[in-house]
Order: structure tokens, then sequence, then C-alpha cells
């Protein structure tokens, strides 16, 4: 099979070193963006549950503890 990646391994074989660092920069650019998804994803989940924390009940119960 000849997969997307295999073609991409071909092709980085076959150009010169100094063309390779920018798909590299490329590359690492996809995965800084896809990481930062992530932690938006994670923060936005965290901030939704905030909700659930903030009532009167938990406060007098941790005010008092």
């Amino acid at each position: 099979m000849n997969t997307a990646k295999d073609r991409l391994l071909k092709i980085i074989d076959e150009i010169p070193d100094n063309e390779v660092v920018k798909i590299l920069d490329y590359a690492e650019l996809l995965k800084a963006k896809k990481e930062n998804c992530l932690v938006e994803d994670l923060t936005r989940a965290s901030e939704s549950s905030l909700d659930f924390w903030e009532n009167d009940i938990d406060d007098e119960v941790w005010n008092n503890s």
C-alpha cells in the first residue's frame, strides 16, 4: 500500500536537506496547532465544569470546614 506517509518519506529521501528543513518546520507547525486545539478543548471542558462547583451550598460547606 502506498500511503501518503510512504509518499512523503520517498519525497523527503529525494530532496536536498535544506528543503527537508522546510517540511520539518511545516510538520512541527501542524503538530503545534493540533496540541493547541487540544489545550483549548481541555480548557473549555474544565471551564464548563466550574458552574457545577459555583453554588451557595458548596461554598457554605467549604467555608465552615
